[in-house]
């Protein structure tokens, strides 16, 4: 006897779809809308026609503008990955079968300074994987910036994705060798009267590691001031100042003699470094394999 066969899933509209993950990603149809090139009206009606489907509420609506209900930000995990696999599976339909194309964004300073000086190296060991990178500060958009992974600088706060952290990062006191020859330090004190370049990058800033040691912040101004770490350890490479700054981006300066930690008093441990990417995208070879040469690289393994 044949068995009757299963009725097929019911799939929302992939414009339903879109329209709700710009709208959660905005916290605004206007903005949704303008994205998908789509009236507001017409992105509200493909809201409501997702909320009729499913049941369930998905945004709370405001004067100011729209946030997830707990319902949606779970449906946002799930369906951000799905639309990200579907753009990507578009594109190596379209393209030469035999390329796999490993996309990254990072933070600046990280890509100029330990990313891209070793990436030669995961070319020679990976050579079927065409790499593609961007940097800037902003966190990117997955499916829509088409984005494997992101190598991003801060506090880690990305419940949605999968987020490893590099460990074993520091910031410290670091300066030219001929810079400490005219200018001893012994401690943090000694700090209190020299050139300081502050870097506007780092987690923890010249107040917080005085404060560490019991001083204050000198009167007297910094004598220049950056908004990228690559900018303050070139500029500390050239003897301008003493750097408090990461001695992961520092590592290539310290291994050539070009900048000296000056004490490991004069240090604090932060996490400020993570790999973020969609959860769906460890099941990506190209991702499982990058991030195993992280690891190797770095010596050790990411913090979850």
């Amino acid at each position: 006897m044949r068995m009757p066969a299963d009725p097929p899933a019911v799939l929302p509209p992939l414009k339903a779809i879109q329209a709700f993950e710009q709208t959660a990603r905005f916290g605004n149809v206007a903005r949704a809308a303008e994205v998908l090139d789509l009236t507001p009206s017409a992105v509200s009606h493909q809201l409501a026609k997702l909320e009729a489907m499913i049941g369930r509420q998905l945004f709370l609506r405001t004067a100011r503008g729209v946030s997830l209900t707990p319902v949606g930000e779970q449906y946002l995990t799930e369906v951000s990955g799905i639309l990200h696999s579907l753009a990507i599976a578009t594109e190596r339909a379209s393209s030469d079968v035999g390329l796999d194309c490993l996309r990254l964004h990072s933070s600046p300073s990280f890509g100029l300074l330990w990313l891209m000086p070793r990436l030669e190296q995961f070319r020679l060991n990976h050579p079927d994987i065409q790499l593609n990178l961007s940097c800037s500060y902003e966190s990117l958009h997955f499916s829509r910036d088409k984005i494997d992974v992101d190598i991003r600088h801060g506090l880690p706060n990305w419940p949605s994705f999968e987020v490893r952290t590099i460990r074993d990062e520091r910031v410290a006191v670091m300066a030219s060798p001929r810079l400490l020859a005219r200018r001893p330090i012994a401690g943090a004190a000694d700090l209190l009267d020299q050139n300081l370049i502050l870097s506007e990058a780092t987690l923890i800033k010249w107040p917080q590691l005085f404060a560490q040691h019991g001083l204050s912040r000198p009167d007297k101004p910094y004598s220049l001031s950056f908004d990228r770490s690559y900018m303050t350890l070139e500029a500390a490479s050239h003897g301008l100042g003493f750097a408090l700054e990461s001695t992961l981006l520092a590592r290539d300066y310290l291994a050539r003699g070009d900048l000296v930690e000056i004490t490991p008093a004069l240090s604090a441990p932060i996490t400020a470094h993570h790999l973020v990417f969609p959860r769906a995208h460890s099941n990506f070879p190209r991702v499982r394999r990058f991030l195993e040469w992280m690891q190797a690289e770095l010596g050790h393994e990411f913090s979850y």
